[in-house]
C-alpha cells in the first residue's frame, strides 16, 4: 500500500506538470506516454501469441499523433496534405505483413489496428483538448484529468463501502453500480467546482462533461478488463509500482477523451 501510493503520489505531480509547462512540453509528453501505452498493448498480445505489425504500428502512431498535433496548432491546408501520407502509411501494415511467415497474418494486421484505434486515437482527442478553442489552453485537459481522478476514486471508496450490485462482473467483479453512481456523483461535483475557476464554460456543460468521463471512464475500463481476460492476464505492465502499467491507469481515459472532445467541439461551436 505505501509503494502504491509513493507511486500514486508522484504519478500526480508529473501529469499535473505536464499541463502547465507550456504547448511544446505537453505535445511531447504525451506523445511519449502514448507510445508507451503502445507499446504495452503490443507486448500484451505478443504474451498471447499474437505478432502485430510493430514497426509500422509505431511508424503509424508516431505520424498520426503529430499530424494532427500540426493541424491543432496551426490549421493550414498543406497540413490536410499531408494526410493524404497516411494511406501510405498504414498500408504499410499489410504489406509487412507479406514478407513474415505467420500463420495468422490479418490476426496480426487487427491487432496493429486495434493498437492505434483503442490507444493512439484517445491520446491524439485529449491532445486537442488544449486546443479546442484554438489557443494553447491547459484548463481543458486538467479540468478532464482532475473530474477522471474523482470518478476513479469516488467509484472506489463508495464501491468499498456500500458496493453490493455488481456492474459487470463477467469481466471487473468489483465493480458495482453503487461504485458507478458514487464516482458519476463525485466526478459531477468536481466538475461543478471547477466551474467556479474555469469560466471558459457554464456549470451546467462542466458537469455535463464530468457525467461523460464517468460513464464512458468506466466503459474503458471494462473494454481494457475485457482485453486483458481474453488474454488471461491480469496487469498490463509493470511500470509502475503497486499500479500496473500505464494502461491500467489510463484504460478510463481511453474512451472518455473523443467523447468529451466531440461534445466540447460542438458546444462551442454551437
Amino acid at each position: 500500500m505505501k509503494t502504491r501510493a509513493i507511486t500514486g503520489f508522484f504519478f500526480i505531480i508529473v501529469m499535473l506538470a505536464s499541463v502547465h509547462l507550456g504547448h511544446y512540453f505537453f505535445s511531447i509528453f504525451y506523445l511519449i506516454l502514448a507510445l508507451l501505452c503502445l507499446h504495452e498493448f503490443y507486448g500484451l498480445n505478443i504474451k498471447s501469441g499474437i505478432q502485430p505489425n510493430r514497426a509500422s504500428g509505431f511508424i503509424n502512431a508516431v505520424f498520426i499523433y503529430s499530424l494532427f498535433a500540426l493541424i491543432t496548432y496551426q490549421d493550414k491546408p498543406v497540413y490536410h496534405g499531408l494526410l493524404l501520407l497516411l494511406t501510405l502509411s498504414l498500408s504499410a501494415v499489410f504489406i509487412q505483413e507479406l514478407f513474415k511467415i505467420a500463420v495468422a497474418p490479418f490476426s496480426n494486421i487487427a491487432y496493429t489496428f486495434a493498437g492505434l484505434i483503442f490507444v493512439i486515437i484517445p491520446f491524439t482527442f485529449f491532445h486537442a483538448l488544449a486546443f479546442v478553442k484554438g489557443e494553447f489552453n491547459f484548463h481543458f485537459p486538467l479540468a478532464f484529468l482532475l473530474m477522471l481522478w474523482a470518478n476513479d476514486t469516488g467509484a472506489y471508496l463508495v464501491g468499498r463501502a456500500i458496493g453490493r450490485t455488481k456492474l459487470f462482473e463477467r469481466h471487473s467483479p468489483k465493480k458495482t453500480w453503487e461504485g458507478f453512481i458514487g464516482g458519476v456523483a463525485i466526478s459531477a461535483g468536481v466538475g461543478f467546482i471547477i466551474s467556479l475557476y474555469f469560466t471558459e464554460l457554464l456549470w451546467n456543460q462542466w458537469v455535463s462533461i464530468a457525467i461523460l468521463i464517468g460513464c464512458f471512464g468506466t466503459l474503458g475500463d471494462l473494454v481494457e478488463s475485457m482485453f486483458k481476460r481474453s488474454i488471461n492476464i491480469k496487469d498490463s505492465g509493470g511500470i509502475l509500482p503497486g499500479h500496473g502499467g500505464l494502461l491500467d491507469r489510463f484504460d478510463g481515459f481511453l474512451l472518455a477523451a473523443p467523447i468529451v472532445y466531440t461534445y466540447l467541439y460542438f458546444v462551442l461551436n454551437a
